[in-house]
């Protein structure tokens, strides 16, 4: 479908409004020149005309009247019978007059003076004839002469834009996530394509180059970093675990998970930001998740942490349902929240819904005031009672993918009662557990699922 906003739409409205424009003004210039012609010049004629005859008449009281191709003259002297008039001369008073066309449609000059009635008939049809002969004639060969002009000045504006045409379809058919960058090589651009052109499109070619080796670092940084980060920390946590099963004090316990945990959280970061690195969500394969089970198995995931506090982990799934994503972005958002709930609440529970169309994760924790819930999202705000061990980025992260994929959060929060996070979907897929693993503990009948 053409652009009705393109160039050459605007250009051809242009040259349309201003043929039109020049067209009407000719043709009143012309229009006005007959009227000139006709109310002017005949009449400024007529009274020229009568007024010699008067001279000729003072001086020879025989003299002739006016007869000529154009124009005859009548003289009614007071001795004379008023009917040897035409019948549509009598009634005139004197002055200038034009007949209908009924009686020629002729101009007519009704002189009085004390000799007698002059009546001076001039047939305009000569006058009409040569009007459109030296008028009309002379009209529609300026108007073809104008449309020529500005049809060939419009075929040569349009070869003008064609560059920018060409570089604006050129650009409109790119892929953003990965523009063919070669057609705008100097030696592949088209013949006319020169000047300011020219100078766009070596930019644009510098620039999308530009863009095309920043995307390539940043696949290989995502890469490499996904590779040589993760390694190192599942080793730590490898060993966490191997050194959880020796026999040790207490003490040396405690500390083994304080380094698991802090693996674990590493873990979880450096996954958020792998993710985000990402120019978009290419190489995240999506597919049908069971809510209720990805949050089951994030609760497994972070009950040692809660066990610390002796926090409650609770999972209800009043109503569960499927949505179609990337399990990874779902893990992080979830992992984050429940985290959150778990590092701002001291005593009580941290509560995981599943409700149909969206997630909840409801604590009874510290809380926030309505200045710390409007900067809750902010990079490094930490509200609340300040707690060891955060970075501040947790919202903020899940907030910037909850924006990239679809998938809104949003917190409700009183100061001293707690925080209830809502992770919202769009577009579900109602499930009951027969759909669901009935296996699984987080899909069988039921309303509350403790983690243990």
């Amino acid at each position: 479908m053409p652009n009705s906003h393109g160039l050459r739409r605007k250009i051809w409205a242009a040259f349309i409004v201003q043929v039109a424009a020049i067209s009407g003004a000719t043709v009143l210039g012309v229009y006005g020149a007959s009227a000139v012609l006709k109310d002017v010049l005949i009449k400024r004629a007529l009274v020229d005309e009568a007024g010699h005859f008067w001279k000729r008449f003072a001086m020879d009281p025989a003299a002739s009247l006016p007869d000529t191709y154009n124009m005859r003259g009548y003289l009614l002297q007071p001795r004379h019978d008023p009917t040897e008039l035409p019948d549509y001369l009598q009634p005139l008073p004197p002055g200038y007059h034009s007949l209908a066309q009924a009686h020629g449609g002729w101009l007519v000059l009704v002189d009085v003076q004390p000799e007698g009635r002059l009546v001076l008939v001039f047939d305009q049809d000569q006058v009409n004839a040569l009007a459109f002969y030296f008028g009309a004639v002379p009209l529609v060969l300026v108007l073809v002469v104008i449309y020529v002009i500005a049809f060939l000045t419009y075929r040569i504006s349009r070869r003008a834009v064609s560059p920018v045409i060409w570089l604006a379809n050129l650009v409109k058919q790119w892929d953003p996530k990965l523009p063919e960058i070669e057609a705008l090589k100097p030696e592949h651009l088209p013949l006319d394509v020169e000047g300011e052109v020219q100078v766009l499109a070596h930019a644009l070619h510098e620039f999308a180059s530009r863009i095309d080796a920043f995307v390539e670092r940043e696949r290989n940084f995502t890469r490499d970093a996904s590779h040589e980060l993760r390694s190192p920390l599942t080793v730590i946590r490898i060993a966490c675990d191997l050194l959880a099963t020796e026999p040790q004090s207490d003490y040396s316990l405690r500390q083994v998970e304080r380094v698991r945990v802090a693996a674990r959280d590493m873990e979880a970061l450096i996954e958020s930001f792998l993710i985000l690195a990402r120019e978009n969500d290419s190489g995240l394969p999506e597919e049908d998740i069971c809510v209720a089970t990805l949050l089951k198995e994030e609760l497994d995931k972070l009950q040692p942490i809660a066990a610390t506090k002796g926090l409650a982990l609770e999972l209800r799934i009043p109503q569960p349902f499927f949505v179609r994503g990337s399990p990874r972005v779902l893990s992080v958002i979830a992992s984050n929240l429940i985290r959150n709930a778990c590092t701002y609440t001291e005593t009580g529970s941290v509560t995981v819904i599943v409700a149909g169309t969206h997630v909840d994760v409801a604590d009874t924790g510290v809380g926030m005031s309505p200045e710390e819930l409007e900067q809750a999202f902010d990079p490094y705000f930490r509200g609340g009672v300040r707690k060891p061990g955060g970075q501040g980025v947790g919202l903020t992260i899940v907030r910037r993918l909850s924006s990239r994929f679809g998938w809104p959060v949003s917190l409700q929060s009183e100061l001293g009662k707690g925080t209830t996070a809502r992770i919202s979907f769009d577009r579900v897929r109602e499930s009951d557990c027969e759909d669901v693993d009935a296996n699984h503990p987080a899909c069988r009948h039921c309303t509350k699922v403790h983690v243990s």
